[in-house]
């Protein structure tokens, strides 16, 4: 029997995407729970190997409005303080934030805007998921909000041009990332140019289409960048189911 990682979805949008080809190939089936379609949010992982957070339109603190997300927050600090495999995606990195005792708010550089370098720390080296990286690769960025306050045990493994944090570490197995690695060009569009608000000028001045038609020029390089990230994760998944 193939080790099962747990998917937390948030919403139709935002799906497994190219994660659930790659973690595929690594050996892992994937139990996707839609969270927005009432299914509940478990206490701790039981039969899965690994927890996996997908990104939302929603905000890390916004309780009020999206139930699951403090049951969320509290199985991401169960599995992190576990030692149990854990990677949360824009969305998913921020609830880990929050749940871990950092801070999360409105980005005050701005909305970002696409394309994005992906920029490693020096931390970043020695990192078993990040390590063999490549500096300056692009990575989908899509998000208002990120962690402007790390919790306390948390590494900075790369930042944004802008300065603020683009992926994280925040326990043995646990790591965040603020960027899209599964998303495709046709999940970005879905974001931004299939929008009923797409031919509206935004506030902030961003093109979607052009930022669209940037990510659907560049799908092989994005594929080819966070490959190895999805396949390494996998690797630690198993790892720890067997280990």
């Amino acid at each position: 029997m193939k080790p099962t990682v747990l998917v937390i979805q948030h919403e139709d949008k935002c799906p497994p995407g190219w994660f659930a080809d790659w973690l595929a190939a690594a050996g892992l089936d994937l139990d996707v729970l839609e969270a927005h379609r009432g299914r509940a949010i478990p206490a701790a992982l039981t039969d899965h190997a690994g927890l996996l957070v997908l990104g939302g339109e929603m905000g890390a603190n916004d309780d009020a409005t999206t139930r699951w997300l403090a049951p969320t927050r509290a199985l991401i600090a169960t599995v992190a303080a576990g030692g149990d495999p854990f990677l949360g995606i824009c969305l998913g990195h921020q609830l880990a934030t929050v749940a871990l005792g950092g801070t999360v708010a409105r980005n005050p550089h701005g909305h970002g805007t696409g394309l994005t370098p992906y920029g490693p720390t020096s931390e970043a080296a020695d990192d078993p998921l990040f390590a063999a990286l490549t500096p300056g690769v692009p990575a989908v960025q899509w998000n208002n909000d990120i962690a402007i306050e790390l919790p306390p045990q948390a590494t900075v493994l790369a930042r944004s041009p802008d300065g603020t944090v683009q992926a994280a570490r925040f326990g043995t197995r646990a790591w965040g990332v603020q960027f899209h690695p599964e998303a495709s060009p046709a999940i970005f569009r879905s974001w931004t140019t299939d929008k009923p608000s797409a031919r509206e000028a935004r506030a902030d001045g961003i093109d979607v289409f052009a930022a669209a038609d940037a990510v659907e020029a560049h799908a092989a390089g994005l594929r080819r960048a966070w490959e190895p990230l999805a396949r390494r994760w996998g690797r630690i998944v198993r790892d720890a189911w067997n280990g």
